[in-house]
């Protein structure tokens, strides 16, 4: 694995060159710098003619991204994706994402398919390409279900996201993303999308940025694959049960007529939510609430499993829930499941789980009860991209592949980051960065959230 602590550290930079030794004496006398090759595509793309994406304008987007990252400036993105090209590529797909359910029932799939599950990708552009190419491209008998965390903390969030938007809109029956936790205003101002995107886009970045925030708004929260399988970025999360009120009389004070207080008891105890519930959850906010009635979205992207038994907060991340292998058995048998597949944790989460298994292959069996299984997936090899040590994970990225005809047995693929990785610099101070594994300093939220 090539080290990452060549990059330069906390802010980002329009120059993706390597600056000059100063301990080279002979600089001057050295031939000036090959000019880069050309783009491999006529440049700046613009959208077909025909209104409709094709495989080989998203293979030209594949190629001149690949391109842009190696010998572009980050400010020079929009000299390869005009905003209007931009514009609408995103609308086309938020109105697809929109229009779909929240936990999306891929049953399409018959016993001469297999479905790719895929986890956090973390703007890692070049090891998604990697991914697709050694899964195969989505097909009519391939399917792809992505478990969201596509940007933030890796260099190149925005041509990821975007490249994933383009094969759903070219086969929206056959490519499924889903939302994670890091698709929300807090965690892109605070882990490097925001300011990618201002980087990028300059005077445009603004809208650039709303623009994907909109369309973060519509991305399904889950799946369920072949009614056998149920996928979610954190996992699963509890009933929307109403805490009761019971009405108790206050002293009379002398000379007034009794009054009645109404207090709150003591919340219900946490139980698993259902489908039902978690279909009628809104899931268009822009940062899923920890607080308030609507909490099943933040569940959905940011709980955890646990070798504990139990449903009970969150407490480290400070929103969401633990669950243990009973809630997983549970949530199975009730509704006739194999396998639930999340993602949600790379090497650096691991670290801090004692009794889970580590995340150095790209994937972890965290549960096997009766009715099945608790997998997590992580799709990010040598993660994270930007790290404060020179000593680095250097875990595997790996995905799912489930064959028919019953869909249900997950084979894993790990594989290793593309070396070398394009020069970059990070878009978030990543050494005073606050862990995203650790209680996050959120702001309220109002009962309506």
């Amino acid at each position: 694995m090539s080290s990452e602590s060549e990059t330069t550290a906390t802010t980002a930079s329009d120059s993706l060159q390597v600056e000059d030794d100063p301990s080279t004496s002979n600089q001057d006398s050295l031939p000036p710098p090959p000019p880069p090759p050309p783009p491999p595509s006529q440049i700046p793309l613009s959208w077909p003619e025909t209104g409709k994406i094709t495989q080989d304008w998203i293979q030209n987007l594949i190629s001149t991204f690949e391109w842009s990252s190696k010998f572009l400036k980050p400010t020079e993105l929009p000299s390869v994706l005009p905003v209007p090209v931009f514009d609408t590529l995103i609308l086309t797909a938020s109105k697809l994402l929109h229009k779909e359910p929240n936990c999306v029932r891929i049953d399409e799939c018959d016993e001469n398919s297999s479905v790719v599950v895929v986890g956090d990708v973390h703007g890692q552009l070049h090891d998604v390409i990697f991914l697709l190419n050694d899964a195969g491209l989505p097909s009519d008998n391939r399917f792809f279900v992505f478990n969201g965390d596509y940007v933030d903390r890796g260099a190149w969030g925005l041509e990821t996201f975007l490249l994933l938007l383009a094969w759903k809109v070219y086969m929206p029956h056959r490519v499924f993303l889903l939302r994670g936790n890091h698709e929300s205003k807090y965690c892109t101002s605070v882990y490097g999308f925001e300011k990618e995107v201002m980087t990028k886009y300059g005077d445009d970045g603004k809208h650039v940025y709303r623009k994907c925030l909109g369309c973060f708004e519509g991305l399904p929260l889950a799946s369920i694959i072949a009614e056998r399988v149920y996928t979610a970025h954190g996992g699963l999360f509890r009933g929307t049960t109403v805490t009761p009120t019971t009405v108790t009389p206050s002293k009379r004070p002398k000379g007034k007529k009794g009054r009645k207080i109404v207090k709150k008891s003591d919340p219900p105890p946490l139980t698993l939510g259902s489908l039902e519930e978690l279909s009628k959850a809104r899931r268009s906010v822009l940062d899923p609430p920890w607080e308030g009635l609507n909490l099943i979205p933040g569940d959905v992207l940011w709980s955890d499993p646990s070798m504990k038994p139990g449903l009970s907060p969150n407490t480290e991340r400070g929103i969401g829930l633990i669950w243990g292998p009973d809630c997983t058995e549970e949530f199975l048998k009730k509704y006739n499941l194999k396998l639930i597949i999340r993602s949600h944790e790379g090497p650096d989460a691991r670290v801090k789980r004692p009794g889970l298994l580590g995340m150095g292959e790209g994937y972890t069996i965290d549960h096997e009860v009766e009715s099945g299984k608790l997998v997590t997936i992580f799709s990010a090899p040598d993660y994270p991209q930007f790290q404060e040590t020179e000593e680095r994970f250097n875990n595997k990225g790996a995905y799912i592949v489930l064959e028919g005809p019953n869909f249900d047995t997950p084979v894993f693929h790990s594989f290793e980051a593309v070396v070398p990785r394009p020069k970059a610099n990070a878009f978030y101070d990543f050494v005073n960065a606050i862990d995203s594994d650790e209680e996050l300093d959120l702001p309220p939220v109002s009962e309506s959230s």
